[in-house]
């Protein structure tokens, strides 16, 4: 029987963790709201490669959303987001085979889930409906929001890092196997 928990796994879960504060924590002003500035959302097509990635991704964002001006919310809530699209883009990695599609049906859940559930805490939960007419316009204006700065950083950002560690993975690497 294969161990889910080796010490390459655990050392590889750490580094995706760490790289998401990191590269959340240094958009810090722009990171958090309507208009997400926040590459580290390229790092949620990980799950695709690296079960690991899934509860590494958890950790990362709950760690990223403790400077979130929606603290309490966002925590929780905005990581069971991308808890929820890490694990669908991991399930969807083990049946889909071509690469190409891979790459693009398994970003979708980034994509969706940040763009519904974000929105929600934003609107609902920390009242951020200035500026609009109803609390239905704000939400669907920032979920538009949330969707064009995720597929932004989850496929613009997210391309190069899948294709590059599917070359890597290609050339059965040690890091990779």
């Amino acid at each position: 029987m294969k161990r889910f928990f080796t010490t390459k796994r655990l050392c590889r879960a750490g580094i995706i963790s760490a790289l998401y504060v990191a590269f959340t924590y240094a958009f810090m002003p722009f990171a958090f709201g309507p208009i997400q500035v926040r590459p580290a959302e390229a790092l949620c097509i990980l799950p695709l490669f690296f079960p690991e990635a899934v509860p590494a991704l958890y950790v990362g964002c709950m760690l990223s959303n403790l400077a979130s001006p929606y603290l309490v919310y966002d925590v929780f809530i905005g990581s069971l987001a991308t808890l929820l699209a890490a694990l669908c883009t991991y399930l969807v990695g083990n049946y889909i085979q071509k690469e190409n599609a891979r790459f693009f049906v398994g970003g979708v859940f980034p994509v969706l889930f940040n763009s519904f559930f974000i929105p929600l805490i934003i609107v609902f939960l920390c009242d951020g409906i200035a500026g609009f007419n109803s609390a239905t316009a704000a939400y669907f204006s920032y979920a538009l929001s949330l969707f064009l700065t995720e597929c932004l950083w989850v496929y613009g950002l997210g391309a190069p890092l899948y294709f590059s560690v599917l070359r890597l993975k290609k050339r059965n690497l040690s890091l990779f196997e």
